[in-house]
């Protein structure tokens, strides 16, 4: 059995539908803690009333100093001794040494049909350039921002007259579908793409 540590900044959505799966239980995962960069994300307070673990590594207090905010971020993770770590709407872009000291272990989500679209706005960069279809992808971490292996795309068709918060909507939906269906796989050794 795998132990698993969600990281977070806001209301923690996709924590929410990895945490309903792993309650399920042929799952070959359980979480261990929610840790967030943000002391006032509202994930905490949802994972705290499910009973798991919670904290926070204010990242405010590192300004300009990202390896010793993710050197607390480490001491906190310890303690836990997660086997992966998923990014799940976690916003703070990690440094080459924190990836590499969670290699092959490390998942984000993000709202794109990757390689297209890394980094931020991608409904509205996907809307621009005319696509038909958005979506979502779950890959390895590296330290290539949203460049890992992938491991699971979910599409979304782009309708007309779209605005990026209506396909933003769609794609979460999505999300709770994909990374969920993906860590599943990963923690039972799979790393066979999920797609949906």
């Amino acid at each position: 059995m795998k132990s698993v540590a969600i990281l977070i900044s806001g209301g923690g959505s996709n924590m929410l539908a990895l945490l309903d799966d792993m309650a399920k239980g042929d799952h070959p995962a359980r979480p261990v803690c929610v840790i967030s960069n943000d002391p006032g994300a509202g994930g905490l307070a949802r994972a705290a009333e499910r009973g798991l673990a919670v904290d926070a590594v204010d990242h405010r207090k590192y300004r300009g100093d990202r390896p010793a905010f993710e050197a607390e971020l480490t001491r906190r993770l310890k303690a836990h001794q997660p086997d992966i770590l998923c990014l799940a709407g976690f916003m703070r872009i990690l440094t080459d040494g924190f990836v590499a000291r969670w290699e092959g272990r490390m998942l984000n989500i993000h709202p794109s049909l990757l390689p297209k679209y890394r980094g931020l706005h991608t409904h509205a960069r996907a809307i621009e350039a005319g696509d038909e279809e958005g979506g979502c992808s779950v890959h390895e971490v590296t330290s290539e921002l949203d460049g890992g292996p992938i491991l699971g795309q979910a599409r979304v068709p782009i309708v007309p007259g779209d605005t990026p918060e209506a396909l933003a909507a769609r794609v979460l939906s999505a999300e709770h579908r994909l990374y969920p269906a993906v860590l599943r796989r990963f923690a039972a050794g799979d790393r066979t793409p999920v797609l949906l």
